[in-house]
């Protein structure tokens, strides 16, 4: 398929008809017609069929969508990406994160970034740490932020800061005057807590001291990200360890949290390509994130 062909049949995908995809595309309805008559000629087989006056995709057309979806994409991609070549203030800024991040710091670092470099672009997603690193070397981001220790070949991680494992409970859960002190971790045997179910290597040290407990904490609900645990916690479902920066939150919804006295700390890390200098709005970025990290962390 030539890239024309490529962009017509995503548009009838899009718009279920050639009047529609003619119009998505600013080309004359024939033209949309001939263009598909001629993929289709060349293919050998059907792209779609009309159904109650709509064209259905067929079942070979439906085996090429998916990848057809990721190659306009990657044009998407490339236009964004060559309307900012040879435009310095204009640096694109790519980060994927992980959904913790998401919430309480990424937001706010890209907000003042802006203030800084009012025109540059900004791509923000959430992703877990094993596909931030996959996307980070199929060029894909460009900088990750993570909570792990990402490094693999190819890429390099800095820490921009550190704290402490904590442990969140519903609120009214412990006096007033005991939420400074750490939290041996011997007083959550027999507790009702939320698991995590987070395949890294703080998470595999957690669930071996959890497991020594005796009796052992009441786990009932698993969960995938600390978000999740945090809105269970705060409709007293039990007790969680999270990090920090989700610790951070309970501040401002009534959540109760003390750090967990166990030496292990939570290392914020910026991942990129090792052979990808920083440009100018990334440092810049990266300094911002490690600022309100280090805020954040202090005032918790």
């Amino acid at each position: 398929m030539r890239l024309r062909h490529i962009e017509l049949f995503h548009a009838v995908l899009t718009t279920g008809s050639l009047t529609g995809a003619a119009r998505l595309l600013n080309i004359s309805q024939p033209a949309a017609s001939k263009v598909l008559q001629h993929a289709e000629h060349q293919l050998g087989f059907a792209l779609f069929s009309r159904v109650r006056g709509r064209l259905q995709p067929t079942q070979e057309a439906l085996l090429l969508r998916h990848r057809v979806d990721r190659i306009i994409q990657e044009l998407h991609g490339l236009q964004r990406l060559t309307a900012n070549i040879g435009r310095p203030e204009n640096y694109p800024l790519r980060v994927t994160c992980t959904p913790t991040l998401a919430q309480v710091l990424v937001p706010d670092a890209t907000t003042l970034l802006r203030k800084d470099f009012p025109d540059t672009t900004a791509e923000l997603f959430t992703q877990h740490s094993a596909q931030m690193c996959e996307s980070l070397m199929l060029h894909e981001a460009d900088i990750g932020l993570t909570l792990q220790d990402a490094g693999r070949q190819g890429l390099c991680q800095e820490p921009l800061c550190q704290g402490h494992v904590m442990v969140i409970a519903p609120p009214g859960w412990w006096p007033e005057a005991e939420l400074g002190r750490p939290l041996p971790i011997t007083a959550l045997a027999d507790q009702p807590m939320i698991g995590i179910t987070v395949q890294d290597a703080l998470g595999r040290m957690l669930q071996s001291h959890l497991k020594q407990l005796e009796p052992p904490p009441r786990t009932s609900v698993w969960v995938q990200t600390y978000q999740l645990a945090y809105s269970l916690v705060a409709q007293g479902a039990g007790l969680a360890l999270v990090d920090p920066f989700t610790a951070w939150r309970c501040g401002m919804g009534g959540v109760q949290m003390r750090p967990l006295k166990l030496e292990l700390d939570v290392v914020l890390y910026a991942v990129r390509r090792a052979d990808s200098p920083l440009n100018p709005v990334q440092k810049r970025f990266l300094d911002l994130v490690r600022q309100l990290a280090q805020k954040m962390l202090a005032s918790g």
